[in-house]
């Protein structure tokens, strides 16, 4: 098949390249960004000198959707829902990396993005890429979005003791703490490294967008109308993401008894690894990888339930999550050009 790029500038859209590269189904055919149309893809990233040669071409719909089957969205919240349905109604499959169609309802998009969505009738159509735990609807799915890396991270880290009524969803807390490739490419002041090297500091409490995402799966997989605390810090390294979750208890389990529960929860998923008891999960151990690796840990002097989640951000939590929807989407081994030993140390 024929793939597109749109936003092949940012770190998403060079994952999906370097991931792409050895795909045996699929070929890159167009590569996408407004920002650099014109220069060669290895003008912006040199690393993929001898694999690409194409220069990074501009956004003309009709003629990109004449040469591709599947699309690829890299692009910033808020574009991808005034071009996308426009390849989507030409019978495109479209995979969205931003955050335009991960939430149901627009005003609540609104919301959380300080922006109208202009495509707001694709909301329900839209089926939410987080693989397993969704694989049969998107087996289905014409246009998938991705889930953010946050939400990645922290969901399938949560999913088997929601879905098991084990905890409580009132009293879940996450911890998140990013590598600065989250905050993407263009410069920013605060991701700067005068900035953050030697430094950490919290970020967008209690206003981050992922909130309204974590909250809604959350709900529709426990069945509980809740909220929860996430709070987001940025740390100095470049890729990465680790949460760390709490939440009451509402059975009387131990941690041997939560790891049997994981492991038997995702026993058919390639890319979730759990640890044994008393080992915990570094982001190093995930880098460069769509591996989410967890641990956890039953806190019996307060009876609640401790969960470590990690994943590589531009990996598990963008890229590479959604490559892995596109071989579930075409049927293809949900492995292919996935299957990567993590980069150690």
């Amino acid at each position: 098949m024929k793939v597109g790029i749109i936003g092949a500038n940012g770190y998403g859209g060079a994952e999906l390249l370097r991931l792409l590269q050895k795909h045996p189904f699929v070929q890159v055919e167009e590569i996408i960004s407004h920002s650099t149309q014109g220069k060669h893809i290895t003008e912006q990233y040199p690393h993929l000198n001898s694999f690409y040669n194409q220069t990074i071409g501009k956004l003309e719909i009709r003629e990109i959707a004449s040469k591709v089957d599947i699309l690829f969205f890299a692009t910033p919240s808020g574009i991808s829902n005034e071009i996308l349905p426009q390849f989507f109604e030409q019978g495109k499959t479209c995979i969205d990396l931003s955050g335009d169609f991960r939430l149901i309802q627009d005003k609540t998009y609104e919301k959380w993005y300080k922006k109208k969505h202009s495509s707001p009738s694709y909301l329900k159509q839209a089926v939410y890429g987080l693989t397993e735990v969704y694989r049969e609807k998107i087996k289905d799915a014409q246009l998938i979005a991705n889930p953010g890396c946050y939400p990645t991270a922290a969901l399938l880290g949560i999913t088997p003791v929601l879905k098991a009524k084990w905890i409580e969803p009132s009293t879940v807390v996450i911890d998140g703490k990013s590598g600065v490739s989250g905050a993407g490419r263009n410069p920013i002041l605060g991701s700067s490294y005068a900035e953050i090297n030697e430094n950490m500091k919290a970020y967008k409490l209690g206003s981050h967008q992922h909130i309204p995402e974590i909250e809604q799966i959350i709900n529709e997989i426990s069945g509980a109308s809740t909220t929860i605390s996430f709070t987001t810090h940025l740390i100095p390294m470049t890729r990465g993401i680790m949460c760390t979750i709490y939440a009451n208890l509402t059975e009387k389990v131990t941690t041997q008894e939560v790891i049997d529960l994981y492991k038997s929860t995702y026993q058919n998923d390639p890319f979730i690894r759990i640890r044994s008891a008393n080992k915990w999960p570094a982001t190093k151990e995930v880098t460069g990888s769509n591996f989410c690796d967890i641990g956890v840990l039953i806190d019996e002097r307060t009876n609640r339930l401790i969960i470590v989640s990690v994943i590589d951000n531009l990996v598990k939590g963008a890229a590479g999550q959604a490559v892995q929807n596109m071989n579930v989407m075409n049927g293809w081994d949900e492995t292919t050009s996935l299957h990567l030993t993590p980069l150690f140390p």
